[in-house]
């Protein structure tokens, strides 16, 4: 298990083996999840990377504008 040091201006250091492991890259961007006293950082995707993720999804069965109540009565 690798670990950080927090330094003076609140900065941390991801250790070279979990940039590796992970494929990062200088400028991504990450989300701070925090759950009691646990800090996640999780990998935001850019929208190339996203493109095509749904692919294959059945779409059959999802709501649409015509099963929806009419509240303007």
């Amino acid at each position: 298990m690798a670990s950080v040091t927090l330094s003076s201006k609140f900065q941390l250091a991801i250790p070279k083996a979990v940039r590796e492991e992970l494929h990062l890259h200088a400028g991504q961007k990450f989300a701070v999840i925090t759950t009691g006293d646990i800090i996640s950082l999780v990998p935001i995707p850019e929208l190339a990377e996203m493109r095509g993720i749904a692919k294959g999804a059945d779409t059959s069965n999802y709501r649409d504008r015509t099963d929806r109540l009419d509240r303007a009565e």
